[in-house]
């Protein structure tokens, strides 16, 4: 069982059970993530309103960090895959659907690029150098992974991870996939859940730095 899924747990057993190290954020990969350059390639939008689908280990965490990007209208926790219809909570925790847990973005392409929501993802929604796992959550559903919602959106997403390899931005290889597959809404508790549990453990160890690294990090795109 993750520290996340136990829910009774006390804040002090939690720092226990993940790490000072983890409760700090303090790894190569963060200090990296700081130096995430904007991507080069950006295709041109013209509609207002288009949809991405990105997967970053817990959802809770990525769902609270687009909500606070200025640009994004409404962000949903679920999972995505090929085998996703039907999925919930208790069977994608089994590890062994391929579905990930992940959130569906709507934003307005006139106030921020497909291409800069995938250099917040990279650089502070989550460590992408992580293998089938994020923190203390391990298995397939939390890999890393990108759903594109178009053939433009896939060119940018390629385009992207290439361009991070290759100037070598982490200290390690990056583990995000590039992946097909729908997406359909979690259960309405895990919905806005950070917005609605400021001071569960899980998410003041992993998910608050996290707002704190795109304030930071981001303050043009921060929306209180």
């Amino acid at each position: 069982m993750t520290t996340r899924a136990k829910l009774g747990i006390s804040l002090a057993a939690a720092i226990a059970a993940v790490g000072l190290p983890a409760l700090l954020g303090v790894s190569r990969s963060a200090e990296a993530a700081s130096n995430v350059p904007p991507a080069a390639l950006v295709e041109p939008s013209k509609g207002r309103s288009e949809v991405a689908v990105l997967a970053g280990g817990c959802f809770w965490g990525v769902e609270a960090v687009f909500e606070h990007v200025k640009g994004v209208t409404s962000v949903t926790s679920g999972f995505a895959g090929t085998k996703a219809a039907g999925a919930n909570y208790k069977k994608v925790s089994s590890g062994g659907t391929g579905i990930a847990e992940a959130v569906r973005i709507s934003f307005d392409p006139r106030q921020i690029s497909y291409a800069e929501l995938l250099r917040i993802f990279f650089a502070v929604a989550h460590d992408p150098t992580q293998v089938n796992r994020q923190g203390p959550d391990v298995g397939t559903q939390y890999r890393s992974a990108i759903f594109p919602q178009s053939p433009a959106q896939e060119r940018v997403a390629q385009a992207y991870i290439g361009q991070l390899a290759k100037a070598r931005v982490f200290p390690k290889p990056i583990a995000t996939r590039i992946e097909q597959g729908r997406f359909v809404e979690a259960e309405p508790h895990h919905q806005d859940f950070m917005a609605r549990n400021p001071r569960h453990p899980y998410v003041v160890i992993h998910d608050r730095p996290k707002l704190a690294a795109l304030k930071s990090q981001f303050p043009a795109h921060w929306k209180g």
